[in-house]
């Protein structure tokens, strides 16, 4: 992997709604949890600039992170973080431990790969739709990607790819598709342009008006 991911952490005791005021509004720092593994749950604090620099990687999200407390280092992944809903301030964020012989279940972005020159789009005109932009996985920590990959060049309009059309990496698996078929959920379309399916429902609606039209002259 292309990134290494460290941060600094402390330990810390006091707990509650206030303690974690005034640990974000006096020391700019973060709390934050540890949980997982053969450990107990462990309340730290972040520094709230460099936590902030590394969620602007997208990586960072689904890599494996180095947390370093107090000379000791835990091998973590990012499984939660709350934002406060109008400022730029990070309230709180969960981190699980992994392990390198337990499989982890976590979320990885989806990149569509070329979408410029997708044909339902060009030059079909179709109107692209995203119905997952991530996608729940299942690997060892070694085998866990950055990100999946699904080439969308050949999607000709009213096509559907789902889960399964997605090529995973050696050793990964979705967990959707590991509860059966039904679970096959679509990922992306291309839809009609909204002209082209307003002249098809009004040639439609035409075509049936004449029908009865012709039916009643029968009659």
């Amino acid at each position: 992997m292309s990134n290494d991911f460290q941060l600094s952490a402390k330990a810390r005791e006091d707990m509650g709604k206030g303690a974690s005021r005034r640990l974000r509004r006096l020391a700019n720092q973060v709390p934050a949890i540890i949980y997982g593994g053969q450990k107990a749950p462990q309340s730290i604090s972040l520094t709230h600039n460099e936590l902030k620099h590394a969620l602007e990687n997208e990586a960072f999200y689904s890599h494996i992170i180095t947390l370093n407390l107090e000379g000791d280092s835990q091998q973590v992944i990012l499984k939660d973080i709350q934002r406060h809903p109008s400022k730029p301030v990070i309230l709180h964020a969960d981190f699980l431990r992994v392990s390198k012989t337990h499989k982890l279940h976590t979320k990885v972005p989806i990149h569509f790969i070329n979408e410029d020159t997708c044909v339902g789009v060009k030059p079909g005109g179709g109107i692209i739709s995203r119905t997952m932009t991530e996608l729940d996985i299942s690997c060892l920590p070694a085998d866990l990607p950055e990100f999946i990959e699904l080439d969308v060049a050949t999607v000709e309009i009213g096509d559907i790819l789902h889960i399964s059309d997605i090529k995973l990496p050696s050793g990964v698996e979705s967990v959707a598709l590991s509860h059966g078929e039904d679970h096959d959920l679509p990922v992306f379309t291309v839809n009609k342009p909204k002209s082209a399916a307003t002249e098809e429902d009004i040639a439609g609606e035409e075509a049936d008006t004449t029908t009865e039209e012709s039916n009643g002259d029968e009659e």
